[in-house]
Order: C-alpha cells, then sequence, then structure tokens
C-alpha cells in the first residue's frame, strides 16, 4: 500500500506561484504514475496533470497547460505541481493519487491523499 501526503498549498494572491508536493511512502515509488487533481467546492473533480514512474512522460489537462508544470523526484519520493500566474479560479482542494500503470490518463487511480487547499485571492 501507498500513502500520499500533499503540501504546500496556502493562500496566495492572484498572479502569484505555488508549488505543490505529494510525498509518497513505499520502495517502490518509481513503478507508480501519479496524478494531479482538484475539486473546487459544489464541482466535480477535476483532472490536472499525470507523470509517469520514471518521469519520462507527463500529461497536462487543457485548462492549466502553459501555467501548471508536473515533475517528480523519485530519489525523494516525491511529485510537485508548480503553478503559476494563479487565478481566483484556481481555488480548490488538490490532490494526488497513484497507479501501478504507465498510463497516463485520469482513470484508475488507487490511492489518494487527504488534499491541500489552495486558495487564490486578493
Amino acid at each position: 500500500q501507498v500513502q500520499l501526503v500533499e503540501s504546500g498549498g496556502g493562500l496566495v494572491q492572484p498572479g502569484d506561484s505555488l508549488r505543490l508536493s505529494c510525498a509518497a511512502s513505499g520502495r517502490t515509488f518509481s513503478t507508480y504514475s501519479i496524478g494531479w487533481f482538484r475539486q473546487a467546492p459544489e464541482k466535480d473533480r477535476e483532472f490536472l496533470a499525470a507523470i509517469s514512474g520514471d518521469g519520462d512522460s507527463t500529461a497536462i489537462t487543457g485548462s492549466v497547460k502553459g501555467r501548471f508544470a508536473i515533475s517528480r523526484n523519485n530519489a525523494k519520493n516525491t511529485v510537485y505541481l508548480q503553478m503559476n500566474s494563479l487565478q481566483p479560479e484556481d481555488t480548490a482542494v488538490y490532490y494526488c493519487a497513484c497507479k501501478r500503470s504507465y498510463n497516463i490518463n485520469q482513470y484508475g487511480y488507487n490511492y489518494w491523499g487527504q488534499g491541500t487547499q489552495v486558495t487564490v485571492s486578493s
């Protein structure tokens, strides 16, 4: 079983940047694809990005492409979500999740973190 812990959320102003981290337990971290999702109040969960276990393949959803980037450091068992030019509509709880598959689409994630709140407000 894998445990995921997100961190790095907070209150920022429009135009600011944040880097979220997703730290994982376990010695087989590099065999898991990791995805980032978010859920705003009264909205469905939204897939944002994913990265393969070896870091060679990434996917970014169109709504945040050009502003968000995903990366990973397998030596640190951590995946990052760099978020730039944040806007109020980015306000949500951000979650990371993992699956033991090379497929970096939005489906099939088995383990989820508890989430970290990101609030963008002036």
